[in-house]
C-alpha cells in the first residue's frame, strides 16, 4: 500500500509592511498553515502572494488542490505548485505582479469570476474574501476578514443586531492586545453577574449585563478567527461556556419572581424548570444525533427551511428577546413560561426533522446540506 502523500509546504512570496491584525502577511501565513497541517520545504508547496490577504479558507481550499492557482486581477494571489518548475514560475508571477508565463501547465481561478466554495466550520458557501492589502485597504481588509469570520446559519441577534458593535470590540480587543481567552474571561465573569442579578429579581441590569456577554461571546470568536489565535482550549472554554450556562439563567429567572412579587406556584415551576432543562438537552442530544449519523452535517444546514429556523430557535439569545419582550410588559414570570412553550416547539421541530432524515437516508436518498449545492 503506498504511503499517504506528505501536506505541501507553505511558503510566503514577497514581503510587505503593511499588517492585518497587527500581523505581517508572513506571519499571518504561517499562523494559518500550522493550523492546516502546512509546513516543511521544497516541492510540493502552497505560494501566497504576500502583496494580497485571503481568508483562511482560500489557502485551506488551494492547499487541498494540486496544480490550482487562484488569481486576483491576473496575478497569481495562491496557488499549489507540484514541483520546482512550477513553484519557479510562480514565484516569478507574484514577485512582477505578473500573469503565470505557462497557464497551460495549471488549473487558473479568477477571483472576479465569484467562484464560491462550501466554509462547514462556518456553516455557510461563501466567496472568501481576496483584496490587495495596502495601506489604505487595511480598515477593508479587516472588515472582509471580520465578516468572512461569521456564521452563517446562526440566530437572528447575532446575524442581525451586534455585528457592527462586535467589529468594534474586536478591533479594540486586537489593538489592546488581548487574547481571545481573556475576552472570554471577562464574558464569563459578566455571564456569572448576569446570573446574580436574575435571582435577586434585578432583569433589567441582568438583561443588560446579559447582553455584554452575548456580544463578547462573538468577539472572542471573531478575534481568534481573525488573529489566527485560536487554540483546542480556548473552543473548550469558550463552548463550554456557552453550554453550561443557559440553564442557570433560567433557573434563577424563576427563582428570582419572588423578589418582585410574581413567584410562580411551585407546581408551575417544576413544570417549567424540567420543560427546559429537558428540553435544552434534548435539543442539544438531536444536534449530536444529526451529526453523527449525517456524516458532520449539522442539523441547521440540511435544507434552507433548517437554517432559516436556526434564526429563532430555542437557544440562549432568541430565549433572551422572549424575556425582553416579556419584561417590556412588566411581566417577567409569563416570559420564563413562553421559554418552556417555545423550548417544546423547537424541540418537536428538530425531532420531526431528525426523523424526516433518516426516513430519507433508508429511502437511499442523499442527506447533504444545501450549502453544499447553493
Amino acid at each position: 500500500m503506498a504511503a499517504p502523500a506528505s501536506p505541501p509546504a507553505l511558503e510566503t512570496v514577497g514581503a510587505n509592511p503593511t499588517r492585518l491584525w497587527g500581523l505581517t502577511m508572513t506571519e499571518r501565513n504561517a499562523r494559518i498553515g500550522r493550523k492546516a497541517g502546512l509546513g516543511g520545504a521544497g516541492a510540493p508547496v502552497v505560494l501566497a502572494n504576500a502583496e494580497i490577504a485571503a481568508d483562511p479558507a482560500w489557502l485551506n481550499h488551494v492547499a487541498v488542490h494540486p496544480g490550482l492557482v487562484l488569481t486576483l486581477a491576473g496575478v497569481p494571489a495562491i496557488a499549489h505548485a507540484r514541483d520546482e518548475h512550477e513553484a519557479a514560475v510562480l514565484r516569478e508571477a507574484m514577485r512582477g505582479s505578473a500573469a503565470v508565463h505557462e497557464p497551460a501547465r495549471f488549473e487558473l481561478m479568477a477571483y472576479e469570476d465569484g467562484g464560491t466554495i462550501e466554509n462547514r466550520a462556518l456553516r455557510k458557501r461563501e466567496r472568501p474574501f481576496l483584496m490587495e492589502l495596502t495601506p489604505g485597504t487595511v480598515r477593508a481588509s479587516e472588515r472582509a476578514s471580520y465578516f468572512g469570520a461569521y456564521k452563517g446559519v446562526t440566530d437572528l441577534l447575532t446575524k442581525y443586531l451586534w455585528p457592527e458593535w462586535a467589529l468594534w470590540l474586536t478591533r479594540l480587543a486586537a489593538w489592546l492586545g488581548l487574547s481571545p481567552n481573556m475576552v472570554t474571561t471577562i464574558g464569563g465573569l459578566l455571564c456569572v453577574a448576569a446570573t446574580v442579578a436574575f435571582a435577586y429579581g434585578h432583569y433589567w441590569l441582568g438583561l443588560a449585563l446579559g447582553l455584554a456577554f452575548m456580544v463578547l461571546d462573538t468577539v472572542d470568536g471573531k478575534l481568534a478567527r481573525c488573529t489566527i489565535t485560536s487554540s483546542w482550549w480556548g473552543n473548550v472554554f469558550d463552548h463550554g461556556l456557552d453550554l453550561v450556562h443557559p440553564p442557570f439563567w433560567w433557573w434563577f429567572w424563576a427563582t428570582g419572581l419572588a423578589h418582585v412579587g410574581l413567584a410562580l406556584s411551585d407546581a408551575l415551576f417544576w413544570w417549567v424548570e424540567a420543560t427546559i432543562f429537558i428540553g435544552y438537552w434534548v435539543q442539544r442530544a438531536i444536534e449530536g444525533a444529526f451529526i453523527a449519523w449525517f456524516g458532520g452535517i449539522h442539523i441547521h444546514v440540511w435544507e434552507r427551511f433548517d437554517s432559516r429556523f436556526r434564526l429563532i430557535t430555542a437557544r440562549r439569545n432568541p430565549n433572551m428577546v422572549i424575556l425582553f419582550v416579556s419584561m417590556a410588559f412588566g411581566r417577567p414570570d409569563l416570559g420564563i413560561v413562553a421559554v418552556a412553550v417555545w423550548t417544546v416547539v423547537s424541540c418537536l421541530v428538530h425531532a420531526v426533522r431528525l426523523f424526516q432524515a433518516l426516513a430519507r437516508k433508508r429511502s437511499g436518498q442523499p442527506v447533504r446540506s444545501w450549502l453544499a449545492d447553493a
